[in-house]
């Protein structure tokens, strides 16, 4: 049909939108239909009869408008959150692309760097990630968010000091072009280890402050709080991967919001998990996990072999 949303000549901005609204919410699922519904108020304005001038500036707004609507009301959901929040998995395999604005998702959204972003505020997060991780200059953050170019100003200097104060250097930055085929194979490396029970092995791989993270949701297994020191670090990945070996269960190689992991797949192919891997300096720094199945239903069929017996 003339004027819909996959007729549209504005698609090939889907990717840029999608990356937007990731960086802002943490949730593939919620990302997507907030450009869905970018593309659906751009279609009712066009059957209105209105004509939009510039494709790209009107939907990257409503893409940032959303966004901000969206964390408001996300804010008192994550306050009653059941353990530690990671975001939903953004996963690239190697024998299974992913949709293409999955696919060329920005490297600077790590799980890390996600997590460091909750600390903000709806406003914050949109100028923070249009300034840092986009590019966009004051004038337009200024338009995007419909806040003065002033404003906007002091908003980024606020956001980046609390961002900065939460987290490591390393969490704010992507990994090097040049290293990303190193730590493919430090990657590899890690998990041969972990299925091989070789603790000493797995102690050379974890940096002296490594941090081991999951989120079940409340609905799966996942750890109860942080793990940090190496020993029960590599303790914690020993015992998970003879728990995967007994399940009949196996993990392939895969692209994880850009740095190298895993996914976790039942007997039956279905998906368990979602391992990724934060390296810089040649060490493994941190260990991000997400079993929670709300966060999984994008990547295939899910299984039930980490779900927690229902009460």
């Amino acid at each position: 049909m003339a004027g819909s949303v996959r007729a549209t000549d504005a698609d090939g901005y889907r990717s840029l939108l999608f990356s937007i609204a990731y960086g802002m919410t943490g949730s593939v699922g919620d990302a997507e239909d907030i450009v869905q519904d970018a593309f659906l108020n751009l279609t009712r304005v066009r059957q209105a009869g209105t004509a939009v001038g510039n494709l790209k500036a009107y939907l990257t707004t409503s893409v940032t408008r959303l966004g901000i609507n969206y964390l408001s009301s996300a804010r008192v959901r994550r306050e009653t959150y059941v353990g530690d929040w990671l975001p939903e998995p953004v996963v690239v395999c190697a024998d299974r692309p992913g949709p293409a604005e999955h696919a060329e998702l920005s490297d600077s959204l790590s799980m890390a760097f996600l997590v460091l972003l909750e600390a903000l505020s709806p406003v914050e997060r949109a100028v923070f990630v249009l300034r840092e991780v986009f590019g966009y200059g004051y004038p337009e953050v200024a338009r995007l968010t419909g806040k003065s170019e002033a404003n906007c100003r002091q908003i980024f200097a606020r956001a980046r000091k609390r961002v900065a104060a939460g987290g490591r250097a390393a969490d704010l930055a992507p990994p090097p072009p040049v290293r990303r085929a190193e730590s493919e194979e430090l990657a590899r490396k890690f998990f041969e280890a972990a299925e091989g029970g070789d603790m000493d092995a797995l102690l050379g791989m974890l940096a002296p402050d490594v941090v081991f993270q999951g989120d079940g949701g409340g609905k799966a297994r996942a750890l109860a709080r942080s793990v940090t020191e190496p020993r029960h670090v590599a303790q914690l990945l020993v015992g998970g991967f003879r728990r995967v070996r007994i399940l009949g269960a196996s993990m392939r190689a895969a692209w994880i919001n850009g740095r190298p992991g895993a996914v976790t797949y039942d007997s039956e192919g279905r998906v368990a998990s979602v391992v990724e891997l934060d390296i810089a300096d040649g060490v493994i720094r941190a260990i991000h996990s997400v079993s929670n199945p709300d966060k999984l239903g994008h990547l295939g069929p899910l299984s039930d072999i980490a779900l927690l017996p229902k009460r």
